[in-house]
């Protein structure tokens, strides 16, 4: 079952990759945040658009859980600084909505889930 479930969301972007319409880069990132030992900070390792990638640290969030506020800073893996963020990081149920908020504006959203060694999310920028 799960198989066949895999196939039909591979199905659309198989026909896509094979098409002149493909877009040249992808609009969907990923990034896997973990506690860090420091109360309220969150190690990040994310990813984007198949082509960057890198670590992050987001800071000034609770004590407890993911839900928050934070301010997130990301680098690529040679060191050099990318993009910084407002972050929030909303718990409904058993997932999570995010948003990465740059001058006052969304910038990106997400959708994301724990996982046995942080919270895993899938996210996309938004265009205005």
């Amino acid at each position: 079952m799960i198989i066949f479930a895999s196939l039909a969301l591979l199905t659309p972007y198989a026909e896509l990759a094979g098409s002149s319409d493909a877009p040249a880069v992808s609009n969907i990132g990923f990034v896997l945040y973990t506690k860090s030992l420091a109360p309220g900070t969150l190690d990040a390792r994310w990813m984007y658009a198949g082509r960057y990638k890198g670590p992050g640290i987001a800071t000034g969030g609770p004590k407890d859980g993911f839900a928050g506020r934070y301010h997130v800073r990301y680098f690529y893996d040679s060191g050099e600084f990318s993009d910084e963020y407002d972050l929030i990081i909303e718990k409904a149920d058993d997932t999570y909505k995010v948003s990465w908020i740059a001058g006052g504006k969304v910038a990106a959203i997400g959708v994301g889930m724990e996982v046995e060694k942080g919270l895993a999310v899938g996210w996309r920028r938004v265009s205005d």
